[in-house]
């Protein structure tokens, strides 16, 4: 059965009630001024949701925290400290060539897990680059040299099969140990279990002995091309 419409009103083409004539025409301006008011606080809102992601990425380059920090190691070298590693065969070298990029990679040899996994990654990032004519010295670093004895040290590189050319394990004198974590950005937590949380990457000293570079570890390809830009 159709409404009756009241006499001397309208009916609202925002609403769909009747008003008066006028109080119709001014409930359109109301509505429209209700949704102009939401279409600024959402444009507003998305604004500084941009400007935020951009000072977060360093301008879109980089969508994580990780992914940003790695844009700024490649943007701003930061050079390397002459420091000497003992390694595996209870000789002392240094992580610097200033021959060669040098590519390594921060554990602790009792790692029974993200060690491994970025152990077993470096095997084959070794073979990968040796298909390429691309032999560089890379290094495992422990970052607990207390308990990262020679024989422990010798145990994870022939798991690994690390041989010491061109890949060796070693560690830090003591003292060197913290500005190595800073330089590099490694962070390294204690787990309560006598292990250690930490973040992996493999990492590139350049050939002027700056720190420029940090990679996943399965990122292959990439490492090549920042090997070859060097070589």
């Amino acid at each position: 059965m159709a409404i009756a419409k009241p006499i001397g009103e309208c009916v609202c083409s925002c609403c769909c009630a009747f008003h008066t004539c006028h109080g119709a025409a001014l409930c359109c301006r109301s509505v429209a001024s209700v949704v102009m008011r939401q279409l600024i606080i959402t444009t507003v809102a998305a604004l500084l949701g941009c400007t935020t992601l951009w000072r977060a990425t360093d301008g879109f380059r980089a969508i994580t925290a990780e992914g940003a920090r790695r844009v700024q190691i490649s943007a701003n070298p930061e050079p390397v400290p002459s420091v000497v590693l003992e390694t595996m065969d209870g000789s002392w070298q240094s992580l610097n060539n200033p021959d060669s990029p040098v590519l390594l990679e921060f554990i602790y040899t009792t790692c029974p897990t993200i060690c491994q996994t970025s152990g077993g990654d470096f095997a084959e990032l070794r073979d990968f680059l040796l298909q390429y004519n691309l032999q560089v010295p890379m290094f495992s670093v422990s970052f607990d040299p207390g308990t990262d004895t020679l024989e422990n040290m010798q145990d994870y590189a022939k798991w690994h099969t690390a041989t010491g050319m061109p890949w060796t394990v070693g560690r830090p004198l003591p003292q060197d140990l913290e500005p190595l974590l800073d330089l590099f950005r490694i962070t390294v937590i204690p787990d309560g279990w006598g292990g250690y949380q930490h973040n992996v990457a493999v990492l590139l000293i350049n050939r002027e002995g700056a720190f420029s570079g940090a990679f996943d570890t399965r990122d292959y390809n990439a490492i090549r091309a920042a090997l070859e830009k060097e070589l």
